[in-house]
C-alpha cells in the first residue's frame, strides 16, 4: 500500500539461547546475541523471560526466592543499560524482582539512551506441572503498559500473558505499535504424556499480530532444563522456535526449536499504520457489548 506518509522503518530481534546456573555466563551470552542482533541492524531487542538462571519454576523450592533482586540489585539491568546506549538499541530486560514482601516476574525497559523507562509486571501467572509460578510470584499490578522508545511505541506481555487475547488488544488500545513477549515455554513434563505446544503457541499469536495489525516479537528459550530437587522424573525441553509476525499474522522469520539463534525483520511503522487504519477495525469496535470479558463467568456484573 503506498502512502504519503515519511517512512519509519525499525528492525526487530528475537533471540533465543539456553541457560545454566552461572549468572555471569548467562548475562555474558545474551550481551552477544544482542551484538549481534545490533550487527544485523536491529534497533529493538527481545531476550528470553528469566534469562539469567534456568527457569527455576520448574520446581518449589523457597531457596530459588533467594535469586530475587531489586532493579537496583539486578546484575542484567546494570550490565545492559550501557549497552543499549552503545548500540543505539531498545532492549527489555526480564527479572526476578524483589518488593519488600512481595516477589514479580518482570521485565525493565532499557531505552536506547541506556535509561530504565519503567517496569512491567506479568499479570498473569502460570500454575502446572513444570510451570509453578504462583508459587513464585505474585500478580502482577502495573496493569498493561506501552512505552514510546527512541524507536517505536512498543507494548510488551511476558510468557502466559500471551495467551490471553486482552493482553494484546489492551496494549493496541493503549497505542503499541509493536507486540513484545519475552518467553519459556516447552513440552509438558513427565509423566503426562508427550504434547509439544510449539504450533499452538506461535498460532496464538500470529492471531494476535492479525487481530490487531501490528507486528509482533517472541523471543523463547531453548535446552533440556531439569529440576534439582528431581532431575530424572521431572524436566523441561524448551522449544525454541522465537518468532517474528507481521502486522497481517504472518511469520517472517523464526528460529530453530534446538539451537541458539538471532533472527530479525524490518518494517515501516508508517506504512503499517496506513494499512491498520484502512481496515477500521478500531473504529467499528463495540465497547458496549463486551461487558462478559470484564467478569469471570461472563454473566452480569
Amino acid at each position: 500500500m503506498s502512502t504519503n506518509r515519511e517512512p519509519r522503518r525499525i528492525t526487530v530481534a528475537a533471540s533465543q539461547m539456553a541457560c545454566d546456573w552461572d549468572i555471569d555466563a548467562n548475562i555474558a551470552r545474551a550481551e552477544r546475541l544482542a551484538r549481534k542482533a545490533a550487527e544485523q541492524g536491529a534497533n529493538i531487542i527481545l531476550l528470553q523471560e528469566l534469562f539469567e538462571t534456568p527457569y527455576f519454576c520448574i520446581e518449589q523450592d523457597p531457596k530459588h526466592f533467594a535469586l530475587a533482586t531489586t532493579p537496583e540489585e539486578n546484575r542484567a539491568i546494570r550490565h545492559f543499560r550501557p549497552i543499549a546506549k552503545e548500540l543505539n538499541a531498545v532492549i527489555p530486560i526480564s527479572f526476578f524482582e524483589r518488593a519488600n514482601r512481595a516477589f514479580f516476574n518482570t521485565t525493565a525497559i532499557i531505552d536506547a539512551d541506556g535509561e530504565v523507562m519503567g517496569f512491567y509486571r506479568k499479570s498473569h501467572i502460570p500454575n502446572g506441572p513444570g510451570y509453578q509460578e504462583k508459587h513464585y510470584f505474585n500478580p502482577g499490578d502495573t496493569g498493561f503498559k506501552v512505552w514510546n522508545t527512541r524507536h517505536g511505541r512498543i507494548g510488551l506481555g511476558i510468557c502466559w500473558d500471551q495467551w490471553f487475547p486482552e493482553t494484546a488488544r489492551s496494549m493496541a488500545l493503549m497505542g503499541a505499535e509493536l507486540l513484545l513477549f519475552p518467553t519459556a515455554i516447552g513440552t509438558e513434563p513427565p509423566p503426562a504424556p508427550p504434547y509439544d505446544s510449539r504450533d499452538h503457541w506461535q498460532r496464538t499469536q500470529q492471531g494476535h499480530a492479525a487481530a490487531n495489525v501490528m507486528p509482533l516479537v517472541a523471543s523463547n528459550r531453548i535446552g533440556v532444563e531439569r529440576s534439582t530437587q528431581d532431575p530424572e522424573g521431572n524436566w523441561l525441553r524448551f522449544y525454541g522456535s522465537s518468532f517474528i509476525a507481521d502486522h497481517s499474522g504472518a511469520k517472517v522469520a523464526e528460529a530453530p526449536e534446538d539451537q541458539e539463534a538471532v533472527v530479525t525483520a524490518t518494517f515501516d511503522l508508517a506504512e503499517i499504520r496506513a494499512y491498520r487504519e484502512s481496515w477500521g477495525i478500531y473504529r467499528d469496535r463495540r465497547p458496549d457489548l463486551y461487558q462478559p470479558i470484564l467478569t469471570l463467568d461472563g454473566g452480569p456484573r
